[in-house]
């Protein structure tokens, strides 16, 4: 499976001219690439496809997607971390 995973931007900064990032996933947190989306800004939300940020999505509707993602156990998948017991 590959799912668009909701993710809040905590910080920003370039990468060989390329504009990169750190998003926070409920805790697990990833480097991603903020090339397709370059009115994102740290705090906003945004969904993550294979490393790369590809649209800007409310905190609320975020925050929702997580939950469901989490209660059908294949958020720690998706991210490439184990199931928590």
């Amino acid at each position: 499976m590959c799912l668009g995973i909701p993710g809040q931007v905590k910080s920003i900064y370039e990468v060989d001219g390329i504009r990169m990032g750190k998003a926070d996933f409920a805790g697990i947190e990833k480097e991603v690439c903020l090339a397709y989306v370059p009115e994102i800004q740290v705090g906003d939300y945004t969904i993550i496809h294979v490393g790369f940020a590809i649209t800007q999505l409310d905190e609320a509707s975020a925050q929702e997607s997580l939950r469901l993602f989490s209660a059908m156990g294949v958020l720690n998948e998706e991210l490439g971390h184990p199931a928590q017991p």
